[in-house]
């Protein structure tokens, strides 16, 4: 059961707002619940543009950046991109190449392998590197905490730019590199601090583009940046709302080869939403690191034609359906060895789980389902050669790099943030990890924090409930992190029959009210969401959800998303 907290709402306030822009009650309700409670504000989330993208100069060490690198083109030295090999990453190093590329710099590029070399900047591939005569390295979305292969760099005359959006670590400060662009990092005083990797790469193409009079390219490039953003889950809001709009906007008007290919293999339609984003195309995309080798995605971007881009389009759509499979059979895994290992009983706070030989590549994703399946923060970890990887993923209230900072001494590595992190640890430190984890844990949580919350955006009335009010949300697009799709309350309703299950797993609900007003409702795993509910025809129900256009064969209906529900039988 999760703990419901409705939003309450002034309705003085509501009505100057929905007057003053013309918009429904309910949608002036959201935006005032989401902050934006003067007409001013609201007008602006409303109607994101280019023109809220900030001054890149603003951010700490750009001036140095792009002098830097207009020097480099100027003598033609040879520039290493360095990506991550998620899409952030790889978003971040197409942005990059291009932005450069447009310069006339020579460049090559560099993601590395997540089984071979693991996250970061490393030292064999900087010596490869220097060997090849490159004399500049750019970051994308890595680098803030690769000290030592920075120091290598530095004392082998070579310049790193570090371009990251990660924290840094708190005692050491910034690596030594030639100069960090980040807005996270100590002393900048960027107004946005929400920024993806493939953010930050971009505002440095920007400043890059701007200084040599080429400005009016730079929209082109937020295409790109969108899917880098929405995958790696950053917040909606302020410049990366602008980002995003933007860019979804653009999307279905693409000429890169790869994205057209891309948005063919997932099916998207020439609408383009976060959604499309997050569930079709950021899946494909990142199964090319988490499976092999990300450099299949900076190849699709920069295919020549449209044949070679579909056929790395296919590749990273089998490379998706396989993780698909492999996912699914690692959590399983880990749940098994979470409950063998005492479950709740052993580890109240924090489910630490480590398997021998468990793909890497999908120890994120089941850290993360298992998280919301046991609603408490999970660490999945990969054991090879005495060695382990592991992915670790929180809930709402925990911030996981704290916690993993209390432990830095029984790991070789790790980074992260409050929701999100990756480690290096030894086998026979993992017991004592998951003793002094649990114990900051039980420090910094209360029992509450283990209830899940679901927060309740209103309450609506049956009889408003139609296709129209769907349209009227659209308003509030893109929808994602920071602004999530909005969840509502509707009371009496009731099931016509028993719940029908689909592929074992999913329950479809038909429902009418008092008046005999039908409604459809789709309940994702809800055959293991609704163990604790008594679910049968005639029952009276109250449903959280959130309302959807269904379109079949040419037919558009409302249907409803359960969130969660509560009978009184």
């Amino acid at each position: 059961m999760k703990r419901w907290t409705i939003k309450k709402h002034n309705y003085d306030q509501i009505k100057v707002i929905s007057g003053a822009l013309k918009v429904s009650p309910i949608v002036a309700a959201l935006l005032i619940s989401r902050g934006y409670d003067s007409v001013e504000q609201a007008h602006t989330f409303l109607n994101p543009s280019y023109d809220h993208i900030h001054e890149p100069f603003l951010m700490k060490g750009m001036k140095e950046a792009v002098e830097r690198i207009l020097k480099a083109v100027e003598n033609n030295e040879k520039i290493l991109i360095w990506g991550d090999y998620d899409v952030d990453g790889t978003t971040g190093t197409v942005v990059l190449r291009k932005g450069l590329e447009l310069l006339g710099a020579q460049t090559g590029f560099h993601v590395p392998n997540r089984f071979t070399e693991g996250y970061g900047i490393n030292i064999p591939a900087l010596q490869v590197a220097r060997e090849k005569g490159f004399s500049l390295v750019i970051s994308a979305d890595c680098g803030i905490r690769s000290f030592e292969p920075l120091t290598w760099a530095k004392e082998n005359g070579m310049d790193v730019i570090v371009t990251d959006h990660h924290l840094s670590d708190e005692a050491r400060g910034n690596p030594p590199a030639y100069v960090v662009v980040n807005p996270n990092q100590p002393g900048c005083e960027y107004p946005d601090k929400n920024l993806a990797g493939v953010g930050v790469a971009f505002k440095l193409v920007h400043a890059l583009l701007r200084e040599k009079g080429r400005e009016n390219l730079v929209k082109g490039f937020l295409k790109v940046v969108a899917i880098g953003t929405i995958a790696d889950i950053m917040k909606l809001t302020g410049e990366n709302r602008a980002i995003v709009a933007q860019g979804l906007r653009d999307l279905p008007k693409a000429h890169n080869y790869g994205l057209r290919a891309l948005m063919e293999v997932s099916d998207c339609s020439s609408e383009m939403t976060s959604y499309h984003i997050g569930f079709r195309i950021a899946p494909r995309i990142n199964a090319a690191g988490r499976m092999e080798s990300a450099r299949q995605v900076v190849e699709l971007f920069e295919a020549d034609s449209f044949e070679k881009a579909r056929e790395l389009a296919e590749i990273l759509d089998s490379r998706n359906r396989e993780r698909q499979k492999i996912q699914r059979e690692i959590t399983e895994l880990a749940l098994f060895e979470y409950l063998e290992n005492g479950g709740r009983e052993k580890q109240p706070h924090v489910a630490v789980v480590a398997g021998e030989g468990w793909h890497r590549g999908v120890i994120g994703l089941a850290a993360s389902k298992i998280s919301e399946r046991i609603n408490r923060p999970a660490i999945v970890i990969s054991l090879e050669n005495g060695i382990g990887h592991g992915s670790a993923r929180s809930i709402a209230n925990y911030h996981l790099l704290s916690g993993l900072e209390t432990c830095g001494d029984l790991m070789e590595q790790f980074g992260g943030h409050a929701a999100a992190a990756g480690m290096k640890i030894r086998a026979e430190n993992i017991d004592r990890l998951r003793e002094v984890i649990n114990r900051h844990a039980l420090e910094n949580l209360t029992e509450e924090d283990f209830i899940p919350e679901l927060k309740i955006d209103a309450m609506v009335s049956s009889n408003t409930l139609g296709l129209s009010l769907v349209e009227d949300l659209k308003q509030l697009e893109p929808f994602g992190m920071g602004n999530k799709k909005p969840t509502f309350v509707t009371k009496d309703l009731f099931l016509q029959t028993d719940p029908f299950v689909m592929k074992e797993k999913h329950l479809k609900l038909k429902l009418r009210d008092a008046s005999g007003k039908q409604f459809e409702a789709v309940w994702w795993d809800g055959v293991e969401k609704s163990k604790e509910q008594t679910l049968k025809a005639q029952s009276r129900i109250e449903l959280a959800y959130t309302p959807e256009a269904n379109s079949w064969n040419g037919n558009t209906r409302l249907q409803l998303v359960v969130e969660d529900l509560r009978t009184d039988n």
